[in-house]
């Protein structure tokens, strides 16, 4: 059913792409560049839907004809990969591997669940836990790496408790996911985001204003589907039955250390990495910009007298891919704003449209667009910009618009292969795990509330927080 659906929709891009190509070129507001542009975001939206080749590899293709045809310049390009966001995201994943390194994140994870009495206990300190991950290590996918062995050691644990289990591997990547938004290297989705935003309105979104928008929003729907995940996972009975597990236990079931006293590497990697988010968090107290933090704590993680990592191994962590595609998918989005084609495309949605409604259309969409493109990257770099561009129009603001947009993109739990998070935890020999059945029952009732709480925090939250509904 779901490939059937992402069939029709590639070929209604298609369709899509023939109608344009028709339309004169004298056409009222639709320039050559612009008829140019939507033609090249047209067909590389249709083969992120429908065809296996790369993300990427689509992504590089699209700029570069864009820049062969001129409607960019080569400097657009290729000065995308210099983008302040591109190397935070580069220093966060070095820091990242020194904290892996060390085993620190178990030890965190261990003293946190070792707390709980009870199976709810147990969820909201494990989800406490997952929340915090999301300042230590970049992208989802390496959270979810990051954790599968606390998982699979809690899993060993709890052996005769079956629907616990399987409650716990749904849990794990249902918070790493919508936990991700709690910061600007959450996701590379969030870098998109802030760079169409840049190159559309001119206005950035730096760290620490993220971290004041999305935290919240993280914190609550996180411990929301937490909530959601033990009630339609586990009877009664089995949430009524105590729990007990200690470190020591854990420690039996995983090779990295999680008791005992500190080792010297695991202190100054805890040092370091406390004084990079907290250097982070008050950007607008001392000026010196996230990426120059990053780059100094990313420089002394790899560093041979004080650092737990070499520089070439933590480099090979970085996944590279992943940022030529947010780079070719900015200058698409540059391309789309300079050219007027993101304009003329929403130009004709219906006029006398209240925010409230506007706001209630873009996140529905975004929340049901994994359905059609998988990668949570490709979503954004599709939707932001002409979200951006509509909300202009429709009288919203387009930072809230563009905000909402990208956290309601978060959700993306209806099937396996819907994010690699989900796919990870999803098939673990020898350890019981959940079945698509329980992803679509969950995702019945987490989609709705999850896409409610956003649309909550950008009508009532968000405008406390500095950012207002309407400009």
């Amino acid at each position: 059913m779901i490939l059937n659906l992402r069939l029709t929709a590639a070929l209604c891009v298609a369709l899509s792409l023939c109608a344009l190509l028709a339309v004169p070129a004298n056409f009222p507001g639709l320039g050559s560049d612009a008829r140019f542009t939507l033609a090249v975001f047209a067909l590389a939206t249709c083969a992120w839907i429908a065809t296996p080749i790369d993300d990427t590899y689509i992504a590089l293709g699209a700029g570069l004809a864009l820049t062969v045809t001129g409607v960019i310049s080569s400097d657009t390009l290729f000065g995308t990969l210099g983008d302040s966001t591109v190397w935070l995201l580069i220093c966060a994943f070095v820091l990242a591997a020194a904290v892996t390194r060390t085993g620190l994140a178990g030890r965190a994870a261990a003293f946190l669940v070792g707390g709980a009495r009870t199976v709810r206990q147990l969820v909201h300190l494990t989800t406490a836990a997952l929340v915090v991950t999301a300042f230590a290590v970049p992208a989802t996918s390496g959270r979810a790496a990051l954790a599968l062995p606390v998982f699979l050691a809690l899993a060993k644990a709890l052996a005769d408790r079956r629907r616990l289990v399987v409650m716990l591997a749904l849990l794990f990547p249902t918070v790493i996911l919508l936990s991700a938004v709690a910061t600007l290297i959450g996701a590379g989705a969030h870098l998109i985001t802030v760079s169409v935003l840049w190159e559309a309105t001119g206005e950035r979104i730096g760290f620490t204003e993220w971290l004041l928008l999305g935290l919240p929003l993280a914190v609550a729907s996180s411990h929301l589907a937490a909530e959601t995940v033990l009630l339609t996972t586990t009877r009664r009975a089995d949430r009524e039955g105590a729990v007990h597990i200690t470190a020591e236990e854990i420690q039996r079931h995983t090779d990295t250390p999680v008791t005992g006293p500190w080792t010297q590497a695991e202190t100054r990697c805890a040092l370091l990495l406390g004084t990079v988010v907290v250097l982070w968090c008050s950007e607008p107290l001392h000026r010196v910009p996230p990426a120059v933090v990053a780059l100094i704590g990313a420089v002394v993680a790899a560093s041979p007298a004080l650092g737990t990592v070499g520089l070439k191994d933590a480099l090979k962590t970085v996944p590279w891919s992943l940022l030529l595609f947010m780079a070719a998918t900015m200058a698409m989005g540059v391309a789309l704003a300079d050219s007027g084609a993101a304009k003329w495309l929403v130009s004709g949605l219906p006029a006398g449209v209240t925010p409230l409604v506007f706001l209630a259309v873009v996140i529905a969409v975004s929340t049901a667009a994994h359905l059609i493109l998988q990668s949570r990257s490709a979503r954004s770099s599709v939707l932001v910009p002409l979200v951006v561009a509509a909300a202009v129009g429709a009288g919203v603001n387009p930072v809230a618009a563009a905000l909402a947009s990208t956290a309601a993109a978060g959700f993306c739990h209806t099937l396996p292969a819907s994010a690699k998070p989900v796919t990870l935890f999803s098939d673990l020999p020898g350890t019981p795990t959940y079945t698509p059945r329980d992803l679509l029952r969950l995702s019945a009732v987490l989609a709705p509330l999850t896409a409610l709480l956003v649309l909550f925090f950008a009508t009532a939250v968000w405008p406390l927080l500095g950012v207002p509904l309407t400009p």
